[in-house]
């Protein structure tokens, strides 16, 4: 059987000291699962992985259903396959943003479709929060510290799509890319 190589983005995990998953135990987990050649990425639940599995959202619905009994509370899963994470590496969205120290490139993964979608490109009235494309199911945003001092910004993102969004910083993204062979520039 073939395999495929799969993103997962888990939310809402270690953070401020609240569900907790230790990094080892959640690649334990998943190999107890059957996922294969199993990575994890900085401690916010990043996870490259390979599988038989062809469907990513019974793969999704699986992993959910696991992690939630390993570790005892329900953890919302975002799954990617690496050529879509590639795409999005390849082609930069942000390539055309000015970057300075106060610059913060964000991508943020939407599970399901609401009636409520924001019409991209979109700005906060002060223009400290832009969403400047979306792309497969991805709305890419920039948030300029300069001008607000905190990332509230980022709850319209909820406000329109709901929790099952997970943000991750374009940084990560890059080192993910790295670990999948991606060579961005």
């Amino acid at each position: 059987m073939t395999t495929q190589t799969y993103i997962a983005f888990l939310r809402g995990i270690n953070v401020g000291g609240h569900h907790k998953v230790p990094m080892a135990d959640l690649k334990k987990e998943c190999a107890i699962l059957g996922l294969e050649n199993v990575r994890t990425l900085l401690n916010s639940g990043n996870i490259i992985f390979e599988s038989t599995y062809k469907d990513i959202h019974v793969l999704k619905e699986e992993l959910s259903k696991h992690l939630e009994i390993s570790f005892g509370f329900s953890i919302p899963i975002i799954v990617r396959d690496s050529q879509s994470i590639t795409r999005l590496l390849m082609n930069n969205p942000f390539k055309e943003v000015s970057l300075t120290k106060d610059t913060r490139l964000y991508v943020s993964f939407i599970q399901n479709h609401t009636n409520h979608e924001i019409e991209v490109p979109w700005a906060s009235d002060d223009h400290s929060f832009q969403i400047i494309d979306r792309r497969e199911d991805a709305l890419c945003s920039v948030l300029d510290l300069s001008i607000s001092k905190t990332t509230i910004a980022m709850g319209i993102i909820e406000k329109n799509y709901g929790k099952n969004v997970t943000t991750r910083n374009w940084n990560t993204l890059v080192r993910i890319g790295k670990k999948l062979g991606v060579l961005i520039d």
